[in-house]
């Protein structure tokens, strides 16, 4: 699987509908809302600063502590939506913004949101076993801080999207690009330095989480996808709550024609801008590589004639 070597005049939008990368920058962008209005609050209504961490924060950040998991295990998928700090926001969403974008314009809409999911809930379990196993940081474990923010899962979505394409340049005008290559191996090598330290457990969330989205890479290139479980979960649930989606489901086209494995003609189609904005957004939701081939002829000879 690979680059694309084709012109996409009709590249994913962040607006467009069901775009996973739009959803969890909302999504992320929301709980930063919430979390910092119930903080403006607590400050104008004079109560102590530790209030709010205590009775707030700790119920949305992944503690180092099991004993504490216990008391809040879904913290292990809320801490990965929630960012507190400005400067820990934008980052995160800018690294989000530019590695997922590439990434769905490569595979389709539909591998973001597992990669980030895995990437988050596996960079929480290894914050977790670094802080309980070892024991210089297992002796004040109760002192840790707990993990906020969507470093893991934004890792995952890094590695795997370097994993499927190395050699994607962004930047073109600094001397021909920049490689992914060449950034996720800088974000990779400033949590490697940092694992000998306080913050030890939350280096090694990170690399655990690039871990998780460069073997998902590798097990879809087999053939494997390991999100498809969750994608299909969530179509049950939407289907579940919109009935009428069933009936479109499958299309009159589809019930009357191509019954057959042969096609009933062939011939060389006519370059329509209708056509061609179909076959996109069939690669904006299911990768370019499930066009058949009547539709990637199609689409290099409308790059040829520039539509």
């Amino acid at each position: 699987m690979g680059i694309r070597d084709y012109s996409n005049k009709r590249v994913p939008l962040l607006g467009s509908d069901n775009n996973a990368l739009t959803w969890l920058i909302i999504l992320n962008g929301t709980v930063f809302i919430l979390l910092n209005f119930l903080k403006i609050v607590y400050f104008f209504s004079e109560v102590p600063i530790d209030l709010f961490q205590h009775q707030i924060l700790d119920w949305f950040s992944l503690p180092a502590s099991l004993e504490k998991l216990g008391t809040r295990p879904w913290t292990i998928i809320t801490y990965m939506f929630s960012h507190l700090g400005v400067w820990e926001l934008i980052s995160s969403l800018l690294w989000l913004w530019g590695f997922g974008y590439i990434l769905q314009d490569l595979t389709g809409n539909s591998k973001l949101l597992p990669i980030y999911l895995y990437g988050g809930f596996v960079g929480g379990i290894f914050f977790l076993l670094t802080n309980n196993i070892f024991p210089v940081l297992a002796l004040r474990v109760d002192t840790i801080n707990p993990m906020l923010g969507g470093s893991a899962a934004v890792m995952a979505v890094a590695v795997a999207t370097t994993t499927l394409a190395p050699e994607y340049r962004i930047f073109p005008l600094i001397n021909g690009g920049i490689p992914l290559w060449v950034l996720t191996l800088i974000f990779v090598a400033i949590d490697y330095a940092t694992i000998a330290s306080a913050s030890g457990g939350m280096a090694v969330a990170h690399l655990a989480g690039g871990a998780i989205g460069f073997l998902y890479i590798k097990q879809l290139g087999k053939g494997n996808d390991m999100g498809s479980w969750m994608i299909s979960f969530w179509n049950w649930c939407d289907n579940l709550f919109n009935p009428e989606k069933k009936v479109a489901a499958i299309s009159p086209k589809d019930k009357i024609y191509y019954k057959t494995e042969k096609p009933p003609y062939s011939k060389t189609p006519n370059i329509t801008q209708q056509k061609l904005d179909a076959i996109l957004d069939k690669i904006n939701q299911e990768g370019y590589d499930r066009l058949t081939v009547e539709e990637k002829s199609f689409l290099k000879k409308a790059s040829k004639e520039e539509l």
